[in-house]
């Protein structure tokens, strides 16, 4: 019998890209922003399957700004169900610029649907042992909510996650603030 296993998650942003590129990685999801060129580090990686989506990091409309939508979602979660289908032990790397808000929303969504018994908190701590400087892009996580039918267990959590990451990285606060995301900052959960 195969073993569909995924044996180890990473997350990271374009610039720590050149620090994976010999740790085994079988399967990457790059998530850029629309006219972000192709990281060069992929040029000195060997094989391995890698799906690519774009849209910008952000959480509210505005003129010029590509949004993730339930579209993107279902794609993440159509690459998850794919990674599982491939035989032998996998190491999934997801990967956005920062590798802080898209990368780690994509990664809760995969960890929720590969073990759906998890508590929202469970995948978050997850997601946080995997990066600890996470903070999910809340949009995306309303979107795996609804897709995956968690009745907003997942997003209850994510802002609990972000209450916890406002203490232990206090300059969260004003950094999102000041790139529009102030929202995410409000409806944060404190510990």
């Amino acid at each position: 019998m195969s073993d569909h296993r995924i044996s180890l998650l990473t997350v990271c942003g374009i610039a720590e890209l050149p620090e994976h590129d010999m740790r085994g990685v079988t399967d990457v999801l790059s998530i850029l922003d629309p006219d972000m060129p192709e990281p060069q580090a992929f040029g000195a990686w060997p094989a391995h399957r890698r799906h690519v989506l774009r849209f910008c990091d952000e959480i509210a409309e505005r003129p010029g700004v590509v949004l993730p939508t339930a579209r993107d979602v279902a794609a993440i979660l159509d690459y998850g169900r794919g990674i599982a289908a491939h035989p032998g032990e996998k190491h999934l790397l997801v990967h956005c610029h920062m590798g802080m808000s898209r990368s780690t929303a994509a990664m809760g969504m995969l960890i929720a649907q590969s073990d759906p018994d998890l508590s929202g908190d469970e995948v978050f701590a997850r997601v946080y042992d995997i990066r600890k400087r996470s903070w999910p892009n809340s949009l995306m996580v309303r979107l795996a909510d609804e897709a995956l039918g968690r009745d907003g267990d997942l997003f209850e959590a994510m802002r609990r996650l972000y209450g916890r990451q406002l203490v232990n990285f206090p300059t969260y606060a004003q950094s999102l603030r000041s790139i529009g995301r102030g929202a995410e900052v409000d409806m944060a959960i404190a510990p």
